[in-house]
């Protein structure tokens, strides 16, 4: 099982979550952690907020850098995500939340009051408050026994009427689509005015982005990431809650169906320590990775024993806990497990993180519900080796019990418009591999950083982006894509086609690379990172190796096409999100022969001492295709 990357302290001892339970090793062996856990930890998040409410409890305004949207809008977003949180709390103690009960009462009746000074931005075209809006109808809808039907008809008028800007307004063509159709089936709800229309084109316009298997993309292109969890299966199901009999009975049906076959992939998302894979945008909403499991549980959509739902679940959350999060306040931070702004994105606020409330949405369960009561049962990644072909988002996912580390190949997601237009490369998506170990570097706009990426090098030194990713499938053992690499001067930039073989924790990549004759060519291993100290390096002809103090090592070694040179190891500092030292272990040709060059290469990562990092051989035929013998002698070829 994977070792983690800093000093972690007694598991049991929580300095930073004083209330939390004793652990209980009958029902949960593989956490410890209970019902009672997750309520303590929401009871921690939302008493930590209090001391950066508004006077009229309608905003919190929390420390940190403002987003695009500008502090009014981060104060509104800070009361609309704990009120998310406060809503799975309440509805799931039968509203035995009294105080909780009156704080958002009292926030919704401020909010919407016009002549407040604690009084919400107006919902406008693209605005960030759509978004937050949402929210609030889904906490408005889970708690209508205990809030909505007890508020003033004059607060509630109000209330409506705000909600209401999303009426005609302009939204974003991706998942917010999906806010103005839990909005506005709310309103329909509570006999507001609203448009059906714009509810229906809405649920359409997700139609448009199924792309088979459970997976959906994020809007037109290729968008995949966590959105598929924490919103475009999420919102389905809730509104499914809201709407009631009004719900297309079909439509319901087949949202249920695919959420019940993105699960099959999703449970392979975590790593045995608990943590997701990291890859994606606005990772530091955290474990809201883990929204989906209870959402297939709610909506009976999931085939996942309830015991293997909760372990996956609770790991995630304890995996966060372990590395201090909430932090010293209780505070959820722009990072990862510390603060770490690189992993947020211009829309990012400092109440951004707190759409980590969905992970909490399986408090709706009743306490004696099977999966707060089943016995936990191991995740994937604890009991096999495992090799997963994803053909929709053109991902490869494999991963190993002896570390417990889960590794996802990209060969498809690149998060950019479609074509023609091109866009800067993302370090969260551009990359050909993402792990539960590991984060992507993330140097400053428009640099590029070395790890999991293979590049042409301009004569100052400048390496190409990866662009748009061209997928060629994902089966089996193999996937495969093409990008173009745009050196300066070169017009439509020279194709450099990859197929990735897998197998245990090894990874073989087949490049075929186009150049002009005299140019370098670089590539990168994991880039591994520790807090406390530089990872060690270790290069040789041909490969090079990172190693950090506990073990996770990652390698690079030639087995075709690169020169003799000896490999090497680039260290960075506060460029990575798993720690502040980092170290990535690197390849280069200094000079390509011109036309097409094959270059084959291992790529190892993983924190089993008995696996090798040498020993892998490739052979080319006369017809192009190569055989790949693994270090541990198992074969396969490339056509």
């Amino acid at each position: 099982m994977s070792a983690p990357h800093v000093s972690l302290p007694d598991p049991t001892h929580f300095p930073h979550l004083p209330h939390l339970p004793p652990p209980d090793p009958l029902s949960s062996p593989l956490t410890g952690w209970t019902r009672a856990h997750w309520e303590a930890i929401a009871d921690r998040l939302l008493d930590a907020l209090l001391p950066y409410a508004s006077p009229g409890l309608a905003q919190y305004r929390l420390p940190g850098p403002p987003s695009h949207s500008g502090p009014w809008s981060d104060g509104l977003e800070g009361f609309a995500r704990s009120f998310l949180l406060a809503a799975f709390r309440i509805a799931g103690s039968g509203g035995q939340q009294p105080a909780l009960i009156d704080r958002y009462a009292a926030g919704l009746a401020s909010g919407t009051d016009p002549h407040s000074p604690d009084r919400w931005p107006p919902i406008t075209d693209r605005g960030q408050p759509m978004v937050e809006a949402a929210s609030l109808a889904i906490a408005l809808h889970e708690t209508r026994p205990w809030i909505w039907d007890r508020l003033d008809d004059r607060v509630r008028q109000r209330i409506a009427d705000w909600l209401g800007g999303f009426v005609g307004a302009v939204v974003n063509d991706s998942n917010w689509r999906l806010f103005q159709v839990i909005t506005e089936e709310f309103l329909a709800s509570v006999g507001a005015p609203h448009s059906r229309r714009e509810i229906d084109d809405g649920l359409a316009r997700l139609e448009d982005w199924y792309r088979g298997d459970g997976w959906y993309t994020d809007g037109d292109g290729r968008k995949f990431d966590y959105y598929n969890a924490w919103a475009l299966h999420l919102y389905p199901v809730l509104w499914a809650r809201i709407a009631g009999p009004r719900a297309d009975p079909a439509l319901v049906a087949a949202h249920r169906a695919r959420l019940r076959s993105f699960l099959h992939d999703h449970q392979h998302f975590f790593g045995a320590d608990g943590a997701p894979v990291h890859q994606g945008r606005s990772l530091t909403y955290r474990f809201a990775t883990t929204a989906p499991l209870w959402a297939g549980v709610l909506a009976d959509a999931t085939e996942l024993p309830p015991g293997r739902t909760r372990r996956l679940a609770s790991g995630a959350l304890k995996h966060f806990a372990e590395r201090g999060v909430p932090d010293e306040q209780g505070l959820l931070t722009l990072g990862w497990y510390g603060p770490f702004l690189p992993v947020t994105q211009r829309y990012s606020g400092p109440a951004s993180p707190y759409w980590a409330s969905k992970a909490f949405l399986g408090l709706l369960l009743p306490a004696d519900h099977p999966v707060w009561t089943a016995t936990e049962e191991p995740g994937p990644v604890e009991s096999a080796d495992v090799r997963r072909a994803l053909p929709a988002p053109g991902w490869l996912l494999h991963s190993t019990a002896a570390d417990g580390i889960v590794r996802l190949v990209n060969h498809g997601s690149d998060r950019l418009p479609p074509p023609p237009a091109e866009a800067q490369d993302s370090p969260h998506y551009a990359r050909f591999a993402y792990s539960s170990a590991t984060a992507p570097e993330t140097p400053p706009a428009p640099h590029t950083g070395p790890d999991n990426h293979i590049a042409l090098l301009a004569p100052d030194g400048t390496p190409t982006p990866r662009g748009r990713v061209h997928p060629l499938g994902a089966a089996g053992a193999r996937a495969a894509s093409w990008h173009r690499a745009l050196l300066p001067g070169s017009g439509e930039g020279h194709r450099i086609e990859t197929v990735s073989v897998v197998h245990g924790p090894w990874e073989v990549r087949v490049h075929r690379v186009d150049a002009p004759a005299g140019t370098p060519v670089r590539e990168g291993g994991w880039a591994v990172a520790d807090d406390t100290a530089p990872p060690a390096a270790r290069t040789g002809s041909g490969w090079a190796l990172a190693r950090r103090a506990d073990g996770l090592t990652s390698a690079l070694a030639a087995l075709h096409g690169w020169s003799d040179d000896a490999g090497t190891v680039v260290a960075a500092e506060g460029r990575n999100a798993y720690g502040h030292h980092s170290a990535t272990p690197q390849l280069t040709l200094p000079s390509h022969p011109g036309g097409t060059r094959l270059l084959v290469t291992l790529v190892v990562l993983g924190t089993d001492p008995r696996v090798p990092v040498t020993g892998a051989l490739a052979r080319v035929a006369a017809d192009g295709s190569v055989e790949i013998r693994f270090p541990d002698g198992a074969r396969e070829s490339v056509p």
